[in-house]
């Protein structure tokens, strides 16, 4: 039997390969998964052939609200005798959410399932509920997150991304985090430049400064046109952090790319998000947005995982009340459907 090669950071990776992989590719890390297929199955159900100007809310329904909040929240608000500013609702979730990527999660599963066995053998009923409560979070995210690959989702990505009409694009990229779509973006359409914004100083140093360097990202080699395997090293990328409304740069990008942004604000501020992606475009550049689907599994995902994800206002909504709020706010609605976990979109402003 063949073993694994391992990379520099002593992680498993193919044997007989580059050590991050390469076009076809897929296995896991303790971390994450690395997934280098070109056309598996269900990677994107695509509705960009409804008319948006015949539907109506009254057609689609609300949004679902995510109404569960962290205890932590909780416990904060009445230490405090009040609500919990916005900017430390993201800071606890940027922390919080990071953890998860930076665990290893099979040693992490191995000890909590220990700590369960050691709880319940010395009757101890109260340790042996939190340790059940901790193995069965970090099971759900490896089942999302290492199994599934929901939460990146590499194939959905590249598949919504697909056949923009750019050549070395400029992208911004509204509440980044750690960037993981603007550097697939860049892969696949490469000598571009993106310039990535924050206002959470910890989202630079640590989820982006701790995104994993060797992680690969399928894209277009520029000599041939073919495929090849893209990392961050080699990526032209800049990091503000601000608020998005402080920004003083001018409308100059191909694409404005947003993720995970618009479901955390109510319907009267939406036009206010899509406003932001209209103000840094080129005439004729793309807007690009993700917000999560709501399915069953999704809110089981934030129910259980409540502790983690839920310190502000969240909605989970379909793919067409996605494409309606981008029509209603002046935007021509170019591609629009589901991938795994999110809808996503890419429209030009009418």
């Amino acid at each position: 039997m063949i073993q694994p090669a391992a990379d520099a950071d002593g992680r498993a990776g193919p044997a007989g390969t580059d050590d991050v992989g390469a076009p076809g590719d897929s296995f896991l890390r303790p971390r994450y998964r690395v997934d280098l297929r070109r056309t598996p199955p269900d990677v994107f159900e695509d509705l960009s052939d409804t008319d948006w100007s015949r539907l109506s809310w009254r057609d689609l329904g609300e949004p679902y609200r995510v109404t569960r909040m962290s205890r932590h929240r909780e416990r904060w608000e009445e230490e405090h005798g009040r609500e919990m500013p916005v900017p430390v609702q993201w800071e606890r979730f940027n922390r919080a959410f990071h953890d998860l990527f930076s665990t290893d999660v099979p040693r992490e599963r191995r000890q909590r399932a220990g700590e369960l066995v050691r709880r319940i053998a010395s009757l101890d009923l109260p340790g042996a509920w939190e340790a059940a409560r901790r193995l069965t979070r970090i099971s759900i995210w490896n089942h999302v997150h290492r199994v599934e690959d929901a939460v990146w989702d590499p194939r959905g990505k590249r598949a919504l991304f697909r056949d923009l009409d750019v050549d070395r694009p400029e992208i911004l990229f509204l509440g980044a985090a750690e960037g993981y779509e603007a550097m697939q973006l860049l892969a696949m359409y490469p000598g571009g430049r993106a310039v990535l914004v924050d206002y959470d100083e910890f989202c630079r140093t640590d989820r982006f400064g701790d995104f994993p360097r060797r992680y690969p990202f399928l894209g277009t080699d520029p000599a041939t046109g073919g495929e090849t395997v893209h990392r961050r090293g080699e990526m032209e990328i800049d990091y503000v952090v601000s608020d998005i409304r402080d920004l003083e740069t001018g409308p100059r990008f191909d694409i404005v790319l947003s993720v995970g942004l618009l479901e955390h604000f109510p319907d009267e501020y939406k036009p206010m998000v899509f406003d932001w992606h209209r103000r840094f475009l080129k005439p004729g550049g793309y807007a690009v947005l993700t917000t999560p689907r709501r399915q069953v599994r999704s809110r089981l995902f934030y129910l259980a995982m409540s502790e983690i994800m839920n310190y502000g206002y969240r909605e989970l909504m379909d793919a067409r009340q996605l494409g309606l709020y981008a029509f209603e706010n002046g935007f021509e609605v170019l591609r629009c459907g589901y991938i795994k976990a999110h809808n996503g979109l890419v429209a030009r402003a009418r």
